[in-house]
C-alpha cells in the first residue's frame, strides 16, 4: 500500500508539490489567528468554595463548617475528589470534577448543593464560590501611583474605578487588590463612660447600625408628578405618627416639616 502511494506520488509531482504549498500557506494564516496559551492550563475543573466564619478557632471552623460542606459535596455527580482546608476564621473546600466536565456545569451543581446545605451552616458564617479561573492564569500585575496620593486613596481608585473597569474586559476573571489602607470607620468605646451612662455595647453597636438604615415611603401625586418619599428609619416612623393623627384636608403645622430633635 505504501509502495503504490509513494509510486502515485512520483508519477504526480505537480499536485504533490501544489498540496504542500497550498498546506504551508493555510498553517502560516491559521498560526496568526489561533490563541496560543504561553502556560497551558492542565489542571482539573475545580470549584472553590470559600467560607469566612470571623472569630473562630480553626477546630471549630473545621466542625462546623468544612466536614459539613466536604460531606455534601461528596455527592455531587461526577465529582472525582473533594479537599477541605481550615483556617482560623476562614475555609476552603476544593471540589475537584471528572476530566472532561464543563466548569459552568460543575459551578452550577455545587450551588445547587450548597444551597441545601446552607440553612445548616452557623449564622455568622458567609459562604460564596471562588472566581472560574485557575491560579495558572495569574498573568498580569500592575501597580497604581500617582504623586500627591495617599495609600488609602489609591486603593479607593483601585476598589471603586479601576477594578471595575477590568472586571468589564473579555476574558478578565477577578482582579484581586493588594497593598494599600483600606478606608474604613471605627467607633471605639470607653467602658467606663458606658457605665455611667448605663448603656452596652450591644446598644452601641446597634444604634450604629440602624443609623446605616434607610427606609422608603409611599409616593405622592402633586401637579402630575410623583414624588419619592424616603429618609432615615427614626424621621420617617415620627414623622408618621404625627401626621396620621391629621383629618382629611386639614394642613400639617409648620413645624411638622423640620426633623424631630
Amino acid at each position: 500500500m505504501i509502495e503504490k502511494l509513494i509510486a502515485w506520488s512520483i508519477k504526480r509531482r505537480e499536485l504533490i508539490a501544489l498540496g504542500a504549498i497550498f498546506l504551508l500557506v493555510a498553517g502560516a494564516l491559521r498560526l496568526r489567528t489561533m490563541p496560543v496559551d504561553a502556560i497551558p492550563d492542565l489542571s482539573d475543573t475545580q470549584v472553590i468554595v470559600y467560607t469566612d466564619y470571623p472569630g473562630q478557632a480553626p477546630q471549630v471552623v473545621e466542625n462546623q463548617v468544612t466536614y459539613p460542606l466536604v460531606t455534601t459535596f461528596l455527592s455531587v455527580p461526577r465529582v472525582k475528589v473533594v479537599r477541605g482546608q481550615s483556617m482560623f476564621s476562614s475555609s476552603f473546600v476544593y471540589v475537584i470534577f471528572q476530566d472532561g466536565t464543563d466548569l459552568y456545569w460543575a459551578r452550577s451543581r455545587v450551588l445547587e448543593y450548597l444551597s441545601a446545605i446552607q440553612s445548616k451552616l452557623p449564622a455568622g458564617a458567609k459562604t460564596r464560590l471562588g472566581p472560574d479561573a485557575t491560579g495558572v492564569g495569574w498573568v498580569y500585575q500592575y501597580a497604581v501611583e500617582g504623586p500627591g496620593y495617599s495609600p488609602d486613596q489609591l486603593r479607593s481608585i483601585q476598589d471603586f474605578q479601576i477594578r471595575y473597569a477590568l472586571q468589564s474586559v473579555p476574558g478578565v476573571a477577578e482582579v484581586a487588590s493588594l497593598g494599600g489602607f483600606q478606608r474604613q470607620y471605627q467607633v471605639l468605646l470607653d467602658p467606663a463612660r458606658l457605665l455611667a451612662y448605663g448603656v452596652t455595647a450591644r446598644q452601641v453597636i446597634d444604634a450604629v447600625r440602624g443609623a446605616n438604615q434607610d427606609v422608603g415611603a409611599r409616593t405622592v401625586e402633586i401637579a402630575g408628578s410623583d414624588y419619592a418619599i424616603a429618609g432615615s428609619a427614626t424621621s420617617a416612623v415620627q414623622g408618621i405618627s404625627r401626621t396620621s393623627r391629621l383629618a382629611p384636608g386639614v394642613a400639617a403645622p409648620s413645624e411638622s416639616a423640620t426633623s424631630p430633635k
